[in-house]
C-alpha cells in the first residue's frame, strides 16, 4: 500500500521479476511509474489474456470466465488486446500452459505491443519467474489483478491494512533478489559485505524477507486489535435485541444501491467491480413494524483469492453473525447461478452455510429474467423476489419477505391468558406476531412468536403442549 514500509520492497523485487529484457511498457518495465501496483496506473496498459481449460472442456464456460477478468483488468485501469485460450489436460508445471505455448503467447504479445500478459488461473512463484523470462514482460494472474483492484478502492483503515496484508502474503513466496536495485541495496557498503556470505544480492533477499514477514506481522496485530472492536460492537447491538440482516452477492449486482434504496443512507454507488470493500450498516424500519440492522458488505467473486479471504475475516465476521442473509444477485448476468455459486462457496469458507438466506434477483427494471429467476427459484426452494433496486420496482414485496423470514426464525409460544389482563393481551401483539387467538369461557388461548428476551414476560400465562 503507498505509503508503507514495503513500497520499495515490491516494486524493485519485481523489475527484477522479468530478467534482462525490460524494454517493455508495464507496471515493472522501464517505463513504468513507481508503483506498487501489478498493474500500471500511470497510462493504459495494454493487457493478453490467458485462459487454460481442463477436461471437462467447456469453450463457452473459458470464454465467460475470461470477459469477466477483461471487466476485472478494465476496472484495475488497463486494456485487452488479445487473449488465448489452450486446452490441456493438466497444468504444466514449469509454465501452467507448456514451454511451447509460452513461446507462441510471446509472440502473440509482441504482434500486440501488449505490456502485460494474465492468467486466468493463479500461478505458482516458480511458473510466474518461469514465464517472465520467456515472455520478456510481466506475467500476473487473476488474483494479482483482484489484489490490485481492491487496493485502488480501500478507503478506510481497517480496508487498507487488510487490501496490504492480502498483497503482502502475495508477494511473500514471490520475493526475488535478481533485481537492478536488490543487488545495489545489497552492495551499496560497498566493501562492507562480509567473506563467507552468499552474495549482496542474496543477503539482501534475506533482509527484504525480514521486513517484509514483520509488516505482515505488524498488520496482523493491528487487524486483531480492530477484529476485537467489531466483537465489542457486535455484542453491544445483541444487546439491542435487534435482528441483523446482512446484505450479500456477487460483486456489482447492486448491493449498495438496495442499502441506498431501503435506508437513504447516501452510501456510494458505482458501476464497477468491487467498488464497495467497507462494510456500511444502517438502522431499517420493516413494515410490521420491527426495526433491523442491515448491512453492506464486500462483493464476491469467482475465484476470490484466498489471502483475501483470509485477510477480510474481521470484515465478515458480519456476515457469520447474521440472522439472515440478503443475496442479490444480478438478473441480467449472463449466467447467474454460477455467480449464485460462487458467492455460497465464499460463504462455505467462511463458516455461513447454516444462516437462512434469500434470494434477491436485482435489475427488473433491464430485463423480464428476473421475474423469471425468482419464479424458477421459488419452486426450487424457500422463496425469491424480483426487484428493481434502482426504480424501487419489487421492494415493498422484499421488505415484507425479509419481515416474514425473521419471524419465521422464532418457535411459536402458546399462551393463555385472561380476559382482565387485557394490558398482557396487547403486550402480546406489540411484542411479537400472533398467529392464532381462540377466545374460551374466561381466557384469550393465543399462538404467537415472541423473541427470547420477551418470553419470560409472559412466563405464568405459557401453556405446554
Amino acid at each position: 500500500m503507498p505509503g508503507s514500509e514495503d513500497d520499495w520492497l515490491a516494486t524493485d523485487n519485481a523489475q527484477g521479476a522479468v530478467g534482462s529484457e525490460e524494454s517493455h511498457r508495464g507496471a515493472f518495465g522501464d517505463y513504468g511509474a513507481t508503483s506498487n501496483a501489478f498493474i500500471d496506473r500511470s497510462f493504459r496498459e495494454r493487457i493478453v489474456l490467458v485462459g487454460v481449460s481442463f477436461p471437462p472442456h467447456d469453450d463457452e464456460l473459458i470464454d465467460e470466465h475470461l470477459d469477466e477478468l477483461s471487466r476485472l483488468i478494465d476496472t484495475a485501469g488497463a486494456d485487452e488486446v488479445g487473449r488465448v485460450v489452450q486446452r490441456r489436460q493438466s497444468p504444466d508445471a514449469s509454465t501452467y500452459v507448456g514451454s511451447g505455448k509460452a513461446q507462441e503467447i510471446r509472440e502473440l504479445a509482441e504482434a500486440f505491443d501488449c505490456d502485460t500478459v494474465v492468467f486466468d488461473d493463479e500461478l505458482t512463484p516458480a511458473q510466474q519467474y518461469n514465464l517472465e523470462k520467456i515472455l520478456g514482460r510481466t506475467a500476473i494472474d487473476r488474483t494479482a489483478v483482484i489484489l490490485d483492484i481492491f487496493a485502488q478502492n480501500a478507503s478506510s483503515l481497517e480496508g487498507k491494512a487488510q487490501v496490504e496484508l492480502a498483497q503482502l502474503k502475495y508477494r511473500l513466496p514471490r520475493l526475488r533478489g535478481k533485481g537492478r536495485n536488490l543487488s545495489q541495496q545489497g552492495s551499496s557498503g560497498g566493501s562492507g559485505t562480509r567473506i563467507g556470505t552468499r552474495g549482496p544480492g542474496e543477503t539482501q533477499l534475506e533482509v527484504d524477507r525480514r521486513r517484509l514477514v514483520r509488516r505482515i506481522h505488524k498488520l496482523e496485530e493491528q487487524l486483531r486489535g480492530i477484529a476485537h472492536v467489531r466483537d465489542t460492537q457486535r455484542k453491544a447491538r445483541r444487546r439491542g435485541l435487534l435482528r441483523n440482516v446482512v446484505i450479500v452477492g456477487y460483486t456489482n449486482a447492486g448491493k449498495s444501491t438496495l442499502l441506498n434504496r431501503l435506508t437513504d443512507s447516501g452510501v456510494l454507488v458505482e458501476d464497477r467491480l468491487f467498488a464497495t470493500l467497507d462494510p456500511t450498516t444502517r438502522r431499517l424500519q420493516l413494515p410490521g413494524g420491527e426495526a433491523v440492522l442491515l448491512t453492506d458488505t464486500v462483493g464476491f467473486v469467482r475465484k476470490l483469492p484466498h489471502q483475501l479471504v483470509e485477510a477480510f475475516k474481521s470484515t465478515l465476521e458480519v456476515v457469520t453473525d447474521a440472522d439472515l442473509l440478503v443475496h442479490v444477485v444480478d438478473g441480467s448476468a449472463v449466467d447467474p447461478q454460477a455467480e449464485i455459486e460462487a458467492v455460497r462457496d465464499v460463504l462455505e469458507s467462511i463458516g455461513a452455510t447454516s444462516i437462512p438466506e434469500l434470494l434477491v434477483f436485482n435489475k427488473a427494471d433491464r430485463s423480464d429474467e428476473p421475474a423469471r429467476l425468482a419464479e424458477r427459484f421459488t419452486e426450487q426452494s424457500e422463496g425469491a423476489v424480483a426487484i428493481s433496486a434502482v426504480t424501487g420496482d419489487g421492494v415493498e414485496h422484499l421488505l415484507a419477505t425479509i419481515g416474514a423470514r425473521l419471524r419465521a426464525l422464532v418457535t411459536p409460544v402458546d399462551l393463555e391468558i385472561p380476559y382482565e389482563r387485557g394490558d398482557l393481551i396487547a403486550a402480546v401483539h406489540r411484542s411479537g406476531e400472533v398467529l392464532s387467538a381462540t377466545p374460551g369461557e374466561r381466557t384469550l388461548r393465543m399462538t404467537a412468536r415472541l423473541e427470547e428476551s420477551e418470553v419470560g414476560r409472559f412466563e405464568e400465562f405459557q401453556v405446554t403442549a
